[in-house]
């Protein structure tokens, strides 16, 4: 399995806060068939992103860890105006690996008013924004056409894999339960931030898929699309 979204590199986020830590989290990745993961430092007011900087430090961890998973890096990419102007000028340095694929983080508290218009002009410069967990978002929990809609105008869906297992509550679980319903889920990922509270596991969400909507799907939403995304590839067909 692939995760293209997780908070393990120690001391940049709210994430790991040792490097101990920071190699639990990616064995326990392994020990759960995680055989790569993309390491998504916040990109926002709060968390400085230095990709030459994060670059070193991943290359570091993977030096503790072996093999087994192998680290690339992108960044969970707050759409800040700041950010958005930003990623305008040059998207490259917050995408993952070096792909067209940019994952991006609604706040909790309000969406942009022109966000469709930024969609639109993002992607006429060949970047295709992956919309972060919006099944635990309480705006788009209430309105969650909207995330059909960025679907309609290029966008890719990414479902975090513990909300589907309840671990994020009815609401969420209900939400992404929705948008697997509606055909708008592309990717699980584990937003893993430790190994207790927020853990990387994936294999509990692949098995609900695959008992619900069949292992074909289950493969696509933890092999097929995120390999495709660091592959910098277009998506396999979605299998619904």
């Amino acid at each position: 399995m692939i995760d293209i979204h997780c908070h393990i590199l120690p001391e940049v986020d709210d994430g790991p806060k040792s490097w101990e830590v920071a190699v639990a989290m990616c064995k326990m990745a392994a020990e759960d068939g995680i055989d790569y993961m993309v390491a998504t430092p916040h990109a926002n007011d709060h968390y400085y992103y230095d990709r030459s900087y994060l670059l070193q430090l991943l290359e570091h961890l993977q030096g503790q860890i072996g093999d087994r998973p192998k680290l690339g890096l992108g960044c969970d990419f707050h759409l800040s105006y700041e950010n958005m102007q930003s990623a305008l000028v040059s998207a490259a340095p917050y995408c993952i690996q070096d792909s067209r694929y940019l994952l991006i983080e609604f706040s909790n508290f309000n969406i942009p008013p022109h966000i469709d218009d930024w969609m639109l002009k993002i992607g006429g410069r060949g970047v295709v924004p992956i919309v972060t967990h919006p099944e635990r978002n309480p705006i788009l929990q209430q309105t969650p056409e909207r995330v059909l809609e960025w679907v309609e105008l290029g966008c890719m869906v990414q479902v975090t894999a513990s909300a589907l297992t309840g671990m994020w509550g009815t609401r969420a679980r209900q939400s992404a339960q929705w948008l697997l319903k509606h055909r708008a889920v592309h990717v699980l990922a584990t937003d893993a931030h430790d190994t207790v509270r927020r853990p990387p596991i994936l294999s509990a969400a692949r098995h609900l898929v695959a008992k619900q909507l069949g292992k074909e799907l289950a493969e696509i939403l933890v092999e097929k699309n995120p390999a495709a995304v660091i592959r910098n590839e277009a998506l396999p067909l979605s299998g619904y």
